[in-house]
């Protein structure tokens, strides 16, 4: 998923970014709105971590995304 799809759906996200980020506040997923700089921002400034590590788990975490999507598809094609 690249930052042009993570902000198409972004209100199906919002669940999953809690989920994987729990020091997110509702206030928080509001400003980041699916935009993917204010995102790494955030896990920046509430986990005090590096740039580069919020970024790589936004990363992980979109990867992991689309490959569950794709299982779901695959899923649906078999039934």
């Amino acid at each position: 998923m690249n930052s042009d799809q993570l902000k198409g759906k972004w209100k199906q996200m919002k669940g999953s970014v809690r989920e994987r980020w729990g020091k997110l506040t509702d206030d928080d997923i509001d400003v980041i709105n699916g935009q993917n700089e204010q995102l790494v921002g955030k896990i920046q400034e509430k986990y005090g971590i590096a740039k580069d590590e919020a970024q790589r788990q936004v990363d992980d975490w979109m990867r992991a995304d689309r490959h569950s999507q794709e299982a779901d598809v695959e899923m649906r094609r078999a039934s």
